[in-house]
Parts: C-alpha cells; structure tokens; sequence
C-alpha cells in the first residue's frame, strides 16, 4: 500500500473537494418532445488513498465521487450518480466509471494533455459508446428496450475553485434517438 501523500493523482488532483453549483440545465426526452428542468447540485469528490495496480502492470489514481442534483422547480432528486475518475498516467489517460440508479452503467475513456492556452485549466473529455469494445455502456434489459443509451459524451472544466461541464447522452427513446444533455457550473466549497 502507498501513503495517500505519495500517490500521483495527476489532473485529478483538481477535482478533489465539494463543489456546489445552482446554474445546471438538463434537457430531457419527453413524449412530447422536450422537457427543461433547470437543477443545483452537490458533486463530491473523494481521493481513494490508495493506487491501485492491475495485473502488476497498470498503476491507476483514482477519485470517487457522488453527484446528486436536485429540480429548482420542487427541490426532489432527479438524478443521483455515484462512480470513479481514474487517472493512467503511464498512457496519459483519463476514465470515469458511473452508475445510475436506473439500472445503467458506464466505462468512458479518453487521452489527457495539459492544455497549452490555458495555464491553469484542467480540461477532461470521455466518451463511451454501445458495443464500443474499449469504452461501453451496460444496461438492463428495461432501459434497453424502452431508453436504450446509445452514445454518452463528458467534458469537465476545472480552473481553481471553479468548475463547469457539459455532458451528452444519445438515448433511443419514445421511438427516435434524443440527445439529453446536462450543463453546469459549480464552485467550490472552501
């Protein structure tokens, strides 16, 4: 086991912290064509205190993290979402894993590079696909008969206390493929 003070958390060391955010946008499939919900949130991010070695080989850093999102419109939950971000710094790649309490989970992937015009911004894209033999999608036979997801899409933005992201999920529901998709920006909490 490493000491947490030794472990190389890489770009996920930005996400570390509470972070609150009350400007988030979700688009949603309706029957009738679209639904707006505006939303705040509590997104937490824990460092897990430990790396962790696959087959002796691979070395990863992780953070997990819980978001829970609540409608402005009635203060109820509407979306909860525990997972992990996952940092290969070997290979210069950044993963999420999620599960939603739908009965729907998810590997993204995607290459990480500094990004030369921003100093101090910490920018993570992920994508995963159905099918895609690297980054897929898993889903209960309910969610893949009537809200199958087809495509998801995340890029978070962190620049010091602030954070923002915008994510895309292509879902095969009421009968044609919809684009939900989900933005917000949060601060940190000091």
């Amino acid at each position: 086991m490493s000491d947490s003070n030794d472990i190389d958390y890489g770009p996920l060391l930005a996400l570390i912290g509470v972070w609150r955010g009350d400007k988030g946008m979700d688009i949603a499939p309706d029957p009738d064509g679209t639904e707006e919900n505006p939303y705040y949130e509590t997104l937490v991010f824990a460092p897990v205190d430990d790396d962790v070695t696959n087959a002796e080989q691979q070395v990863l850093s992780a953070v997990r993290y819980h978001q829970e999102v609540r409608r402005k419109s009635d203060n109820k939950v509407f979306h909860d979402e525990t997972g992990y971000w996952m940092w290969d710094k070997q290979n210069s790649l950044v993963m999420q894993s999620l599960t939603i309490p739908r009965a729907v989970a998810l590997l993204a992937g995607g290459g990480y590079e500094p990004r030369a015009d921003a100093a101090n911004e910490v920018v993570f894209d992920v994508a995963a696909k159905l099918d895609d033999p690297d980054w897929g999608i898993i889903q209960s036979p309910f969610m893949r008969d009537n809200a199958r997801t087809l495509e998801f899409s995340h890029q978070l933005k962190v620049s010091g206390d602030k954070l923002s992201y915008s994510e895309r999920t292509l879902v095969d529901i009421y009968g044609s493929d919809f684009e939900h998709t989900d933005a917000n920006e949060l601060v940190r909490d000091n």
